[in-house]
């Protein structure tokens, strides 16, 4: 876990994670003194504190909503938040602070590289209450992107064209144990909860602050799963004939017509079903938080605030070319607007 020391407002804080959070099964046999040396936080609140206009739920300990630098010389991650203009900037190389797959591989032809990445976020998120579609939601703390869906698409005889989700088992789409691979421009991003983020991040609380919505509200990650999604697995088969999805290499896949799960519209939100609004978000001590869930949607795949729409160039897709985006699933109730 990561220990904040106390220190003087006036005096930055330094964490050492030690050899426990980077000691992890499969990772370098570096010595504990080397651990301690190789990653660094410098700065972060106090836990218990929040940022200037800012509420913080009370059932999770803060570290990181004021300014703060993470560097890992292990894995060569270098991200910097700082709080200007009521305004949240993240400048990144967009490199993970924990072990990754091995890239590339047999189904994902990408070599994970340094990026040169800016998130500018609003501070004090606008709520607006209705959901707005997103691609890629936001960011972790570490840098690394957050972006669920995926350019693969199965295509029918029929006309009709499937979104293929990344987490699945029909199609392999070269997906690490971070349920994380890299895209064509090398950027290394999360479709669902990485374990080992969690870890490094982990305090004995069961909500984990993991990262930050494109609109500028939080983004958690409850270890005993104590949010539920509301979405489920609609009724009737899938639409259209003669479906195919024709990867790179190999031979083309046939996904069928019994929904899954494997297809982004094999799912439906229904406000009854879970915990969380149609943004896998809800309310937490007062403030409005989305979640990340071991079920779909895993990632939010709408905002419910206010936020600049991303560009997304060739350089950005997944995997594939771009094409239609999905658009996300609506209706049922929405959550009051967070307090003020």
């Amino acid at each position: 876990m990561l220990t904040l020391m106390k220190t003087p407002p006036s005096v930055l804080v330094v964490l050492a994670l030690g050899a426990a959070l980077f000691t992890l099964s499969g990772c370098s046999s570096a010595s504990v003194e080397d651990d301690v040396n190789d990653a660094t936080v410098v700065g972060g609140d106090q836990a218990g504190s929040a940022s200037e206009g800012e509420t913080q739920p009370d059932a999770v300990v803060q570290s990181f909503l004021g300014d703060y630098e993470l560097t890992d010389q292990q894995y060569q991650t270098q991200t910097t938040v700082r709080l200007e203009n009521n305004q949240r900037i993240m400048t990144t190389n967009a490199l993970p602070n924990h072990e990754t797959g091995d890239f590339p591989n047999a189904s994902n032809p990408n070599t994970i590289s340094a990026q040169e990445a800016t998130w500018t976020l609003p501070l004090v998120p606008n709520f607006v209450g209705q959901a707005q579609e997103v691609y890629e939601t936001g960011v972790a703390i570490n840098g690394v992107k957050f972006e669920p869906g995926t350019d693969e698409r199965v295509t029918c005889d029929s006309g009709e064209i499937h979104p293929i989700e990344g987490l699945q088992t029909v199609a392999d789409l070269g997906m690490d144990f971070n349920n994380a691979h890299v895209q064509p421009n090398g950027a290394y991003h999360y479709h669902g909860i990485s374990a080992l983020m969690v870890e490094v991040l982990s305090s004995d609380a069961d909500l984990v602050h993991v990262g930050f919505a494109r609109d500028g509200y939080l983004l958690y990650y409850s270890k005993s799963g104590q949010y539920s999604p509301s979405y489920k697995i609609g009724s009737g088969s899938r639409t259209g004939a003669g479906c195919l999805y024709t990867p790179r290499q190999g031979n083309a896949v046939d996904f069928g017509s019994v929904k899954d799960g494997a297809l982004t519209d094999d799912w439906e939100y229904d406000a009854s079903y879970g915990d969380l609004d149609e943004c896998n978000g809800t309310m937490i001590d007062g403030s409005y938080a989305y979640m990340i869930t071991d079920g779909f949607p895993y990632i939010p795949r709408c905002l419910m605030g206010e936020f600049v729409a991303e560009d997304r160039g060739p350089s950005g897709a997944d995997q594939g070319p771009p094409s239609d985006g999905q658009k996300p699933p609506s209706g049922g109730p929405k959550p009051p607007p967070p307090a003020q």
